[in-house]
């Protein structure tokens, strides 16, 4: 769509200021209103506009002080509550007697917040999505609270806030910032936010009026920041508020986003993987999607998969490793895909699991439902490309698209590589490389797409990197799950997906009583697996542990994580001393 052409202009009256006013789309049908922040224009929205016209009525208008709107002399004349005054004129304008849903950035959400704890807001507002703009009086209430509560993660959240605000303090200086903009900041102002925000120059944006729209802008800080943090209003809301958080905004930091909650007491949180700008500029399809499910389920359609979940998560303690996503987990009838499966349930996700054994499946989905969790179960082979991608197509229409997929279902086996058969090679590698490649390449390819972030975690062993004549099938899957993983972790890097290798050393499971070897008649099969499974019982590492380690791995998104003692010692020997690695394995098995 030609955004140009498709604009209609008109000017709104709010006040003694003159407001541009630009619309898209057919008015009959829901109208957005999208408020930019500092320092932009109506433009900055170009690409989420485009994308909502289709079946919305997007208006968009130049903030008093930018764009072709007016710019006030007093400073004064730029304080939250005339900002609000002109959001509400430009609603009633362009949509009288019915509500608009406002969606904001940047300074944009922050004046859109005095309007939506307004009380004429309700009959006026119908839904507000904020990105990366909070309420300046919520944000003092937070700051406050941990300044009487100083525990260690209150005052690192409290440091870090400060270190993304550092800006904020220079443009309190007289003269100094006024004098960066127009003495160069503003004709390089592109290549900082390519440099900073991976967002490259476009038509429209950075404007060319930018100088005059950022010097006059800094009036938005000047009468505004220090009034309310050193008074702060309580500022409720009984409106719908879906929050999307930016998690690499190198200007509001994802903390801020719990000051929210107790003011918002309807409120969705979402996050994107996106800096500051490049939220509106990279990903606006991604925004317009989430303001396109937010809307329609305010205007009457059920709720996706995805946005029921963003309004039932539990946040109210963001020391967890997980905050209410949705985990898939692959081999869950048992051992350590069981384990993770209630782990995750512990801290408040929801959770589908998978086994080929359908009835282990349930059970562990029942477990889940006793922790609290909303849980389903699925028989699955994930040796089998097809059945992975018809059920990851229905978990992504039953329940949303995971926020983290566990490819942990795997067999084992034992014997040389000369005594190892071909249908025995196939068996490993059918399961424990095969599966991984399916679960990686269905749910992959729903993460990517979705561009909410998330994380895989495949499941591989301290046989990976620790050489054994005994283990050459089995090895040389494990093996290949960690360079699958590594390789996979960069590619997805971009779309904000973090992917993990874990390699468990010996843990007990029920993998002996299921494992082959090669070699020997039935009798002597099962006399090697009544021994491995003595072995591991007096090993007697239980899989909740490695479950921890899976939560822990996801929060800190590590890429290889060794997990037993002799696990963590072989991948450091293996760093430090390969060949000592290769020669031990001569007589190990």
């Amino acid at each position: 769509m030609n955004t140009t052409e498709a604009l209609r202009r008109r000017t709104v009256t709010s006040g003694d200021v003159s407001l541009a006013v630009y619309e898209q789309g057919d008015p009959a049908h829901p109208t957005v209103l999208l408020v930019h922040g500092y320092p932009d224009t109506h433009q900055v929205w170009d690409d989420v506009a485009a994308d909502l016209a289709a079946d919305h009525h997007v208006v968009r208008y130049d903030v008093r002080g930018a764009g072709d709107s007016d710019r006030p002399a007093r400073r004064d004349d730029y304080a939250l509550e005339a900002l609000a005054r002109d959001l509400f004129a430009v609603a009633e304008a362009t949509s009288p007697g019915r509500p608009v849903h406002v969606v904001a950035h940047d300074w944009g959400s922050i004046q859109s917040w005095e309007a939506v704890t307004d009380s004429a807001a309700p009959g006026r507002i119908a839904s507000y999505t904020s990105l990366s703009g909070p309420c300046l009086d919520h944000v003092a209430h937070w700051m406050r609270d941990r300044y009487r509560n100083p525990t260690p993660r209150h005052v690192a959240q409290l440091l870090n806030q400060a270190a993304h605000s550092w800006y904020i303090a220079a443009f309190h200086v007289p003269a100094l910032a006024p004098a960066v903009w127009r003495l160069g900041l503003a004709k390089r102002w592109g290549t900082v936010l390519h440099k900073a925000e991976g967002v490259r120059p476009r038509p429209g944006h950075p404007q060319p009026g930018l100088a005059a729209d950022a010097v006059h802008g800094i009036e938005l800080y000047r009468a505004n920041m220090l009034p309310r943090l050193r008074a702060p209003r309580s500022r409720p809301t009984p409106l719908p508020v879906q929050l999307i958080t930016l998690s690499k905004d190198h200007y509001v930091s994802p903390a801020l986003a719990e000051g929210a909650a107790p003011w918002a007491p309807n409120l969705w949180r979402r996050t994107i993987p996106a800096t500051h700008w490049s939220a509106l500029l990279n990903k606006g399809a991604t925004v317009a999607r989430m303001v396109r499910e937010f809307v329609g389920h305010h205007e009457g359609a059920p709720a996706a998969p995805q946005l029921d979940r963003a309004r039932r998560r539990r946040d109210a303690d963001e020391t967890r490793p997980v905050s209410g996503p949705l985990a898939v987990v692959t081999g869950a009838g048992s051992g350590i895909g069981r384990a993770t499966a209630l782990a995750f349930a512990e801290q408040g996700a929801d959770v589908v699991v998978c086994d080929i054994d359908a009835e282990a499946a349930e059970r562990t989905a029942e477990l889940a439902r006793l922790l609290g969790a909303d849980a389903a179960a699925y028989r699955v082979d994930v040796s089998d490309g097809p059945a992975v991608d018809a059920f990851a197509t229905e978990v992504a229409a039953r329940h949303g698209v995971p926020d983290i997929v566990v490819n942990n279902a795997g067999v084992g086996h034992a014997g040389s590589f000369l005594e190892t058969t071909e249908k025995e090679w196939q068996r490993v590698l059918d399961v424990n490389l095969w599966g991984v490649i399916h679960g990686c390449r269905a749910f992959g390819a729903l993460l990517a797409a979705r561009d909410e972030g998330g994380h895989i975690v495949n499941i591989a062993s301290a046989a990976a990197y620790l050489p054994s004549r005994a283990l050459a099938a089995y090895g040389t899957s494990k093996a290949a799950v960690v360079s699958l993983s590594e390789s996979l972790r960069a590619e997805l890097a971009g779309a904000g997906v973090g992917v993990t290798a874990i390699c468990p050393g010996v843990v007990k499971t029920n993998i002996p009583r299921t494992t082959t070897f090669s070699g020997g008649d039935g009798a002597e099969q099962d006399e090697r697996r009544r021994r491995a499974a003595r072995a591991y019982a007096r090993r007697n590492y239980p899989p909740e542990k490695v479950a921890d380690r899976i939560l822990r791995a996801v929060r800190d998104n590590r890429a290889v994580v060794p997990v037993t003692p002799e696990a963590r010692a072989g991948y450091l020997l293996g760093r430090v001393s390969p060949g000592l690695l290769r020669r031990a394995a001569r007589f190990l098995g």
